[in-house]
This record gives structure tokens, sequence and C-alpha cells, in this order.
């Protein structure tokens, strides 16, 4: 169970099911430690998993077809064994130095679950090379960027707005999370200046810009990284890199709020959600890119991880001023990109 779980030595379900009268019941025990006080949680946990057992077995009973499949990526087993070693590792002091007004069970599980994903694949990716690096657009908090360095990768995330939680990374990740804005470098109208330390940074007196070149082959993370996201593949391919964004909120590309179309795709679903990851599904295939999804197990129904890290067409082959124009143009991006710098911190 997870730790902020009452603490039992052991949980069991046991199942008495009797084949004349075809019925049955299911119960949960806990084997306790001697020295632990009984928590009245340990009840409200039962009955949740009884709660739960009982939902799976209505909807098995009537015949119920998940809709998604999980772990055609990578197997389930490694990244569960590298999340479980993260959580051990990671998890209760994060949850317990927590910054932010938001739930740490959620956010820190889920960066975890993630950040788990994303090791297991590159384990794929980079095999036989060394690691290039990795880039975490609008890393929000900055955990998911911490994990990845304390792991010992090599990157650096960037966000709008500095968060609190900044402050209790470790310092070579405090190093490595810089507050700048995003303005891709064919949108800019001034230009750009380059400091030492960071390609494609521009420094004025109010904020830093950093103009979406990267390094070629550094791997870009669009971790809910809400306008950024439709960029993402785009950036991609003019960095020349592979990807993987996790959408959530729908922006255009001028950075504006944004209803996507529903997919055409027979069967499809409708949502806005779904609408959302078909239409920047769509951005990554214009942009040459094979698309391939993965459901992560993390507890947020925003869960669809789209991944760039083969190519069905050449680079050179992609006009991007052409296709930015094909998906609705950016005008208003770098007035709407700032504008987040005045900006509440969100939730992420």
């Amino acid at each position: 169970m997870p730790y902020y779980h009452p603490a039992v030595r052991g949980i069991g379900f046991l199942h008495h099911f009797n084949p004349t009268s075809q019925d049955g019941e299911v119960s949960i025990h806990y084997s306790f430690f001697d020295a632990e006080p009984k928590s009245p949680k340990l009840e409200k946990t039962a009955e949740h998993l009884l709660a739960v057992l009982h939902k799976h077995g209505k909807g098995t009973a009537a015949g119920y077809v998940k809709r998604v499949q999980h772990d055609i990526i990578i197997p389930q087993i490694r990244t569960q064994n590298t999340y479980a070693r993260l959580k051990a590792k990671y998890g209760r002091d994060l949850c317990t130095n927590w910054a932010e007004t938001t739930d740490p069970t959620k956010h820190v599980f889920e960066d975890l679950a993630i950040a788990a994903f994303l090791i297991e694949l590159w384990q794929d990716i980079y095999k036989n090379q060394d690691f290039p690096g990795f880039v975490d657009i609008g890393c929000g908090n900055g955990l998911l960027t911490h994990i990845l360095i304390e792991e010992g990768y090599s990157g650096w995330g960037f966000d709008a707005r500095r968060r609190k939680s900044w402050e209790n990374w470790s310092a070579k990740a405090q190093e490595n999370i810089k507050e700048m804005v995003l303005i891709p470098q064919m949108l800019q109208t001034t230009p750009n200046e380059t400091d030492e330390d960071q390609t494609g940074v521009k420094i004025t007196e109010e904020t830093k810009i950093h103009n979406g070149v990267f390094p070629q082959g550094t791997f870009i993370i669009s971790n809910h990284a809400d306008e950024l996201t439709p960029w993402t593949p785009i950036l991609a391919t003019l960095s020349r890199s592979a990807f993987m964004m996790i959408p959530c909120c729908s922006h255009a590309l001028s950075g504006a709020r944004f209803r996507p179309p529903p997919s055409k795709e027979p069967g499809a679903s409708k949502s806005q959600f779904a609408s959302l990851v078909a239409w920047v599904s769509g951005i990554a295939r214009d942009c040459g890119w094979t698309v391939e999804t993965e459901m992560l197990r993390i507890p947020s129904t925003r869960n669809t991880a789209v991944i760039g890290r083969r190519r069905e067409r050449g680079w050179e082959e992609v006009d991007v001023e052409g296709l930015v124009g094909e998906y609705g143009g950016a005008n208003g991006w770098e007035e709407n990109a700032l504008k987040l710098v005045k900006g509440a911190a969100r939730g992420h």
C-alpha cells in the first residue's frame, strides 16, 4: 500500500464462492504491526477497496471491455519496478516537504510515475548511445525535472513563473530550472540576444526569452505544458529532437484558449480532451513524426502520452511555417506568452 495509507504489515483479499447457490462474498483482512496504533482510516481504506472491487466485479459480470490499453510501448513490469524504486527513494520526503498548496499525494506520485516511464523509454531509445539531455518545457513546479536530474540524467526545465517548490530541490536542480518564456524564433519580432549559459536565451529587463531552438537531439518533455503543448512537435522538428507530450488544457498555436474540432476517425470519442489529443497528434504527424500513444498509469484523467521518436519524413520535407498557418496561425503568441509572466501560477 502507498505509505500515506495506514501502516499495516499486509493486506489480503478473501473470496468465498458457493458453487451450488452461485453466490459468494469478498472480504478484506489486515495484518497489523504490534506497535502501530489502529487508525480510523483503516476502516475507510477497506471500504474504499471493497467499493472498487465491487465496481470492477459488476463491470466484468456485465461484459465490460476495456476501452484503452496500457503498456503498449513499455512492458508494465519494467515501469512498475522503476516506479517502486523511485517511490521508495523519494516519495515520503517529497510529500512531507511539499511547498505548494496543491495535493502532494497526487503530484508527487504522478511525476514519479512519469519519471519511471521516461527512464524506461530512454533505456530503449538511447540503448547504444549517450543520452543527449532533456528539456522540460513549461516545467511548472519543477518536480519532474528534479527527479530526472537526481537520477543522473542531464537536462533542465523552465517555466514562465517561478514556483515556491524550486527552492526545495537539489542544488543541481535549482541551477537547471529557469524562469523564462518561450517565443519560437520564427515568431520573434525583435533581434535575439543570447547569453553564455543557455542557447537561445534573450535577457530583457523584465524576463528571459527562449527561442525554442534546442541543441540537436535534446529530448523534449511537455508535461501539462498547456500553451506549449501544440508547439511541442513543431519545436522537436526544428531541433531534430524526440519528444513526449502529455496534453491537458486546450490552447491554439496563438496561445489563446481553443476547442479543437472532434476527430473524424470512426468510433473516436468526441470529448474535448480526446479532440485535443487527436489535434496535437495531427500536428505531430504533419511534422513528419510516427506518432505513438501510451495511456500512462498515473493518478490523472489526463494520462495520454503522445510520443515522437521516429520519423516518417525527412526533416527538410516539413514546411513549418506553412504548417503553422494550416493549423490556425500563431498571431498573438508573443503577447499571450508574456501574459503568463504576470498571471497567477498554475497547479502544475
